[in-house]
């Protein structure tokens, strides 16, 4: 059997934060995930997913997703019932990620352009909240500056590397 989701889509309002009564962070929020096809009045639709993550991957979700922001959810399908106050049966389907990807920076100036984010369940992650890379074209009109010389200027051309430089 396989449950395996992929969506990306916009966070249609910022992440709620709550814990158990055991003092597990479960975060939910919903993600806005555009069709691949136009209404017959031409225009785009989407479908609105309900999300679910737990522990650190709540609690790092939580921080730093926000309204708006382009992610990417990997996760599985759960469909859940409840009794409700008068009595009815609810169903409730939701994904329940286990890795998500902030695919933008913070919009409110808190990082640089282009950053990428990665997040699991398992506690593993990338380093970067931002980006890291450096402007290596301001050099004041200096263009002898090794110091502000782009790394990959020789981009496309062979790099000479002996055997025993490979670490394989």
């Amino acid at each position: 059997m396989l449950n395996r989701v992929i969506l990306i889509g916009r966070l249609t309002k910022d992440p709620e934060l709550r814990y158990t009564p055991a003092g597990v962070a479960v975060t939910q929020f919903t993600l806005a995930v555009d069709r691949p096809f136009t209404s017959q009045g031409g225009e785009r639709e989407a479908d609105f997913i309900p999300v679910v993550t737990w522990r650190q991957l709540a609690e790092t979700c939580a921080n730093y997703l926000r309204k708006g922001r382009l992610t990417a959810v990997e996760g599985r399908i759960q469909v859940r019932n409840y009794e409700n106050n008068e009595g009815k049966r609810v169903y409730v389907t939701e994904v329940i990620a286990d890795n998500v990807r902030f695919l933008e920076s913070n919009r409110d100036g808190g990082g640089s352009g282009g950053s990428s984010r990665e997040e699991s369940s398992n506690n593993s992650s990338n380093s970067g909240g931002g980006n890291n890379r450096s402007n290596y074209n301001s050099n004041n009109g200096n263009n002898n500056s090794r110091d502000n010389q782009d790394p990959f200027s020789d981009d496309g051309k062979p790099i000479d590397i002996s055997d025993d430089d490979l670490p394989f």
